[in-house]
């Protein structure tokens, strides 16, 4: 479970290193500016598994519109047109 932990930046500044090991030990500082929250610190490994948990609902949100668009054939695209678009494509990565 996550402890959050609020600093000023001038104690990311000027203690670094315990704000470092509040990071480590599993919790989260808010970073704050004027009395503004401002950022926010997590570990490497609590953000890749952001990131992971980002691409996974991209790729669900992908797959729940195609699945959609399988479901209604008034949506498809004529195999003619696919390739056009394609090549189209193409075009302009090359």
């Amino acid at each position: 479970m996550f402890t959050t932990h609020v600093k000023p930046i001038r104690e990311l500044r000027n203690n670094y290193p315990e704000v470092a090991q509040i990071v480590k030990d599993q919790n989260h500082v808010i970073i704050t500016n004027n009395g503004k929250s401002e950022a926010v610190l997590i570990s490497f490994d609590e953000f890749e598994r952001y990131q992971e948990f980002l691409h996974i609902r991209y790729v669900k949100e992908k797959l729940a519109q195609a699945e959609s668009i399988a479901a209604n054939p008034d949506e498809w695209m004529e195999v003619d047109d696919l390739f056009k678009e394609w090549d189209a494509w193409d075009a302009v990565t090359v």
